[in-house]
């Protein structure tokens, strides 16, 4: 059975799957990291289980697989193949597209793991029949992946998309970024949940309690969620002026709390906008297999795109010939 291998590696650990050509998940594994033994440690860890997941797929479907996409945090670099920067891991300027590539024989792409997750959410989660849509996942920060007719848009630099790094409060909490007020210092998971943690008093809770706190009507809850929620619709409503999305997929840790944020989110949302049109805000759809869906999108793609540039050559070869 013809394959790809989909890999997705995080802060802490690792997500990994054999895809299917129709994008159906055949094999699936998991692993840490390894940050705490060092950046070096953690491209060989990547390598290691690229190559397993090639062993695995040779010996279950009778052949190794053809491609391999990989999603990464951080910078990335997407057309020069490397992973340019990533604070958690600790790695700066990794040729990890030609590491792997020489590793397992294979052509390799390498994509941003948030642009990549909204690849799968755009193509076949919950943006999917969107023209134009923006994926934004509630988690420790706050990003965004801007899909446009069945791509993610990158920018000129590899930057589009960081919404977390709208101001929404000017002067005010500093940012790790070197600004103050953005959006994700008051609208992330992490942001509610220490928010919360001071409201309530206990420096174990975090935003899932928060959550089901407002569900029971707690009235300190419900004044740090809705301040969540409306720097979170100031944040939304500067992205779809700029953007204009048909569809906007909230994702994330905070997703989680489902109508407990969605109902107030939509609300927030529709009485900031005017002249704008007010997209569709619905949650995410594929949970964290997205990055390693849309991992293996990346890998289909490439191949895609490759067939594609061989048949025109052949096309043009045979043209020279008749010629």
């Amino acid at each position: 059975m013809r394959h790809v291998i989909a890999l997705d590696v995080g802060g802490t650990g690792m997500k990994a799957a054999l895809v299917g050509a129709g994008g159906e998940l055949l094999h699936q594994a998991r692993r840490a990291t390894g940050r705490e033994r060092g950046p070096d440690a953690v491209v060989e860890g990547i390598l290691d289980f690229a190559a397993e997941l090639r062993a695995h797929g040779a010996d279950r479907f009778g052949e190794p697989a053809t491609a391999a996409g990989v999603a990464v945090p951080g910078i990335v670099d997407e057309p020069r193949g490397v992973a340019a920067y990533s604070a958690n891991l600790g790695w700066r300027d990794v040729p990890l597209r030609d590491l792997l590539s020489r590793r397992l024989g294979v052509p390799v792409a390498l994509g941003h793991d948030v642009r990549t997750g909204g690849l799968a959410e755009g193509r076949i989660g919950a943006g999917r029949g969107a023209d134009r849509f923006l994926f934004v996942p509630l988690g420790t920060g706050i990003a965004g992946a801007i899909g446009i007719a069945g791509r993610v848009e990158a920018g000129a630099h590899g930057f589009a998309g960081e919404i977390g790094h709208i101001v929404v409060r000017p002067g005010g909490a500093p940012c790790p970024c070197g600004q103050a007020g953005c959006l994700e210092r008051y609208a992330s998971a992490a942001a509610v949940s220490e928010a919360w943690a001071a409201a309530a008093g206990d420096p174990g809770a975090d935003a899932a309690d928060c959550a089901k706190a407002v569900a029971s009507g707690d009235p300190n809850a419900v004044r740090v969620w809705q301040e969540a929620v409306d720097a979170l619709a100031d944040g939304l409503v500067t992205a779809l002026t700029l953007l204009d999305p048909r569809t906007l997929i909230i994702g994330g840790g905070l997703a989680e709390a489902g109508e407990t944020l969605f109902t107030p989110l939509r609300e927030a949302v529709g009485r900031r906008v005017t002249f704008q049109k007010l997209p569709s805000i619905v949650p995410a759809a594929l949970g964290d297999a997205a990055g390693c869906l849309g991992a293996g999108l990346l890998a289909w793609d490439l191949l895609d795109s490759t067939d594609l540039t061989t048949t025109d050559r052949t096309t043009t070869d045979r043209t020279e010939v008749t010629t």
